[in-house]
């Protein structure tokens, strides 16, 4: 599983030229899944974004998480994250999971985080989509499973 987070100011997602979901400020995440992934990679990931500490304090420092700062999550599938592209100019999607696991897996993932109490909008599994965001600071953090 492979989730990009990107903090920011104001994000929206729209599809046919409608937004569909829209935060004010907090995450953007570019979610995928691999062969493989599952309810302990979805937990694992959905535990750490939920307790990520990269909103400022007062001190300014990066100290706090995004439920401390009142923020919401943009919640965007992108199979693409799982793109191979050693060989020629088009790559490859074949590590991307199975369309249909791939959606039940988002689903619960984004579940997971609202069961932490945070406001999950989200785009639509496998439509084509526009996503627009101010990235802020820019603070953008990467989530890979596999690494663990």
């Amino acid at each position: 599983m492979r989730v990009v987070v990107q903090r920011s100011k104001e994000a929206q997602v729209m599809i046919k030229q409608k937004v569909v979901g829209q935060i004010s400020h907090g995450f953007v995440l570019l979610v995928g899944f691999t062969e493989g992934d599952g309810e302990k990679e979805i937990n694992y990931c959905a535990n750490k974004i939920a307790k990520l500490r990269v909103f400022s304090d007062s001190d300014g420092k990066m100290n706090q998480s995004l439920a401390q700062v009142g923020g919401s999550i943009l919640s965007i599938s992108q199979f693409t994250l799982y793109a191979d592209t050693r060989k020629g100019n088009r790559p490859g999607f074949s590590k991307a999971q199975a369309p249909q696991l791939a959606e039940e897996n988002y689903q619960q993932f984004n579940q997971q985080l609202r069961n932490f109490g945070l406001n999950v909008e989200t785009g639509e599994f496998g439509a084509d989509m526009q996503v627009s965001l101010q990235n802020d600071g820019p603070v953008t953090i990467i989530y890979d499973t596999a690494e663990l």
